[in-house]
């Protein structure tokens, strides 16, 4: 007997939107980037990969083997050891690959940064609504005839929307004084 597969799960509208925009960043970020970017990208790429790591040990074993058994063969070897050319060949690579490297990481990290900021920024209005919310389920307690109307110091605190340079001052003197007293400490 065969069995049914399960319904597909329909992603509520709010949630397809955001990862509609997700994507659009990630589609930007790419889209914008120069061909020259878009070059390193594919190459640090292919130089991560395992059988590029494989290719490369399997050349540099080949060019030590064919080196050393060129005189037996009665040839004279291109780079008898202590393998000069092979040693500059290799630190080239290297410089070649960090530079290839550091260009990808770079492009990755424009696109850390606008994720960071959106996070930022969705954040900070999280807050917002959240204080907004709070401020109406206390003007729905206080003029609710049901509701014993009492006082909520931490309420009133809470549906003030938070100041984000307020906040940033404060983090940056906390980790000050954090810093200070750890110092002082040793």
């Amino acid at each position: 007997m065969v069995e049914a597969s399960p319904p597909p799960q329909i992603v509520p509208i709010h949630i397809e939107e955001t990862i509609r925009s997700i994507a659009r960043l990630h589609a930007e970020h790419h889209g914008g980037a120069t061909p020259l970017q878009r070059l390193v990208d594919r190459l640090a790429d292919r130089l991560g990969r395992p059988g590029f790591i494989g290719a490369l040990a399997l050349a540099v074993a080949g060019w030590i083997a064919g080196n050393l058994a060129a005189p037996a063969l009665g040839h004279a070897p291109l780079d008898p050891p202590p393998f000069v050319f092979l040693n500059i060949a290799v630190s080239l690579a290297a410089l070649f690959m960090v530079v290839l490297i550091l260009g990808a990481q770079r492009h990755d990290e424009q696109l850390a940064r606008q994720r960071e900021l959106l996070t930022l920024e969705l954040a900070i209005l999280g807050e917002q609504k959240t204080a907004k919310v709070i401020q109406l389920l206390e003007e729905v307690r206080r003029d609710n005839p049901l509701i014993h109307d009492r006082v909520d110091p931490e309420a009133e605190v809470m549906a003030q929307p938070a100041d984000p340079r307020t906040v940033l001052e404060a983090i940056k003197e906390t980790h000050a004084a954090i810093s200070r007293q750890i110092l002082d400490e040793r």
